[in-house]
């Protein structure tokens, strides 16, 4: 019967070019390496090293055989070592970036919760609508919203989320409710972005995509500022859906063209490799996966 340690043996002569380099890996006698390939090698029926005083190769079958194996081998450990992941208590401290509107209304939740299941970790959050670099920062993950630059990061998208447009009821008791996208044009608004100058806002409605031309006295790249603008009656303002559900329901804010929408924005999350994912950081993908689904929709 084949034995799967003679195979491991197997690969270790090879990888390591030579019996007694093998035998020092593997913590046992160069004569045990010998017998063990010589059983390997009378299972399979074919020689699988061509052995003289001064050389050690591969034959033919030796070298398809290793390519084979070795991708079970390789196969086997990394199921050996998510398994011993998936038994270990997440512990140590976990480094998380996020947009500031995301971050503080959904992402300080799952913080919590994540604090109180495994009461080894520590958490530092990082809430910023700059792009850090995982690397470069020490950031273990970081979640972003819209489209996705090109990147060497690993991206597992949660959902998808929306813009409402909306404004202080102060706001529009001044200036009224806009009945059309067109309206926006004689509207005072909120922008994200740079410049108060103006802005394209494209909008998914009941006729399909409409792109409207809009301004106002306020621009910040930061969405809390914006949402803080809006609030403060400085005008219309594109809210993320997460963050204007509440302060509707708050009478904060009320909504405006509720037929309109932003066209869907992709959540993902992001992290530097998906290989040997530490239990913490896994753990921490899996709860925040769980608790923005039930929030948001998913796409």
């Amino acid at each position: 019967m084949l034995d799967l340690n003679d195979i491991v043996v197997f690969a270790r002569v090879v990888e390591a070019g030579s019996f007694t380099a093998a035998a020092r890996l593997l913590a046992m006698p160069k004569t045990t390496v010998s017998r063990r390939i010589a059983a390997l090698e009378r299972e399979v029926g074919v020689r699988l090293l061509q052995r003289t005083t001064r050389s050690l190769n591969l034959t033919a079958a030796g070298r398809l055989y290793y390519e084979q194996s070795s991708q079970g081998l390789r196969a086997i450990e990394e199921a050996n070592l998510r398994l011993a992941e998936a038994r270990a208590e997440p512990s140590g401290t976990i480094r998380i970036s996020a947009p500031v509107g995301f971050g503080g209304h959904f992402l300080i939740r799952t913080v919590v919760d994540f604090l109180a299941l495994y009461p080894k970790t520590n958490v530092e959050l990082r809430l910023t609508d700059d792009r850090l670099n995982l690397v470069e920062d020490g950031i273990d993950l970081a979640f972003r919203t819209g489209i996705l630059q090109d990147s060497t990061l690993i991206a597992r998208k949660l959902g998808s989320t929306h813009r409402l447009l909306c404004a202080s009821p102060d706001y529009l008791a001044r200036h009224g409710m806009p009945e059309s996208p067109a309206d926006l044009t004689n509207h005072q608004c909120v922008i994200a972005g740079p410049s108060a100058s103006g802005a394209h806002w494209v909008l998914d409605g009941p006729h399909g995509q409409e792109t409207v031309m809009v301004a106002g006295r306020f621009a910040a790249n930061e969405m809390q500022a914006v949402v803080a603008a809006a609030l403060a009656g400085f005008g219309i303002a594109q809210v993320p859906q997460a963050i204007a559900e509440g302060l509707i329901n708050d009478g904060r804010l009320r909504r405006v063209l509720g037929d309109y929408t932003t066209p869907a924005g992709g959540l993902h999350v992001l992290y530097p490799s998906s290989r040997h994912l530490s239990p913490l950081v896994r753990a921490f993908i899996e709860l925040a996966s769980e608790r923005i689904s039930n929030g948001i929709n998913t796409a």
